[in-house]
């Protein structure tokens, strides 16, 4: 086999272990409110994808993948996308692919749902530079019999962020369901949430300073007033113990807090 098909040999046995026969179950969103989703809770420069995990192929590229890395939309395969991730990163996407499966394969059906993963690596760009990117992803189509077909995912250029550093995997819950973040190597497939820094509120003011909102303009899509999202915001500062909406905006990222 070609040295150029073995990431995807290799990526491929491993969801194997989360692909299961049955009747489908798809969430009930169309793909252009998956759009506006994706452009509401992230940041920076990005594309978005769904992948089949039975075929191992893109149903979906985004168009901007070019914009961000420079090569033609129709050359991103998720081959080539396996195929530029740097050396040093991939026995970790692995790794982390490989916690996810075991991770998933205890939820039920509709937990599926419920939680996204995350974790960053570095891929090489058509110049030859390397880009660190935040890897995040949904069930987009899952079975009754507990089987995920299908993923939704989003690539966040957070290079601004961090630059550097050792890959990071969380399991971020929604719709108030525990976290768990920067999961070790060590830990057992039994993990233990991660204790919330910030409350749900809280979160919800923090999505919107990273998309750049002030006070005014939350207070508004919250419906309420605009003294109360500066007391939130002093009390985000301070329970984060950062200095500035800069600095809470980067860690929010780095941590996993969103």
């Amino acid at each position: 086999m070609s040295e150029s098909l073995l990431p995807l040999k290799g990526t491929f046995k491993i969801w194997n272990g989360l692909v299961k026969s049955g009747n489908d179950i798809s969430l009930d969103l169309e793909l252009e409110i998956y759009k506006k989703i994706i452009n509401i809770t992230n940041v920076g420069e990005h594309y978005y994808w769904i992948l089949d995990l039975e075929t191992a192929q893109f149903d979906f590229m985004s168009a901007n993948v070019t914009e961000m890395l420079g090569y033609p939309q129709e050359e991103c395969t998720l081959n080539f996308i396996l195929g530029i991730i740097h050396p040093d990163d991939l026995p970790y996407f692995i790794r982390f692919e490989e916690k996810v499966v075991a991770f998933f394969s205890t939820l039920t059906p509709d937990d599926c749902f419920k939680y996204k993963v995350r974790y960053d690596y570095r891929l090489r760009k058509s110049d030859g530079e390397y880009l660190r990117i935040l890897h995040q992803v949904i069930t987009f189509s899952s079975t009754e019999e507990g089987g995920i077909n299908k993923t939704l995912g989003i690539h966040t250029d957070i290079n601004h962020i961090k630059p550097e550093g050792t890959p990071i995997l969380s399991f971020i819950g929604l719709e108030g369901n525990p976290s768990y973040v920067n999961i070790g190597e060590e830990d057992e497939e039994t993990l233990s949430p991660t204790k919330e820094v910030v409350s749900k509120r809280e979160k919800d003011i923090v999505r919107y300073l990273i998309q750049g909102l002030n006070s005014s303009e939350i207070a508004e899509k919250l419906h309420i007033s605009q003294y109360t999202v500066k007391n939130h915001r002093r009390n985000i500062l301070a329970k984060t113990q950062t200095g500035s909406t800069a600095e809470l905006v980067s860690k929010a990222i780095k941590a996993g807090w969103v």
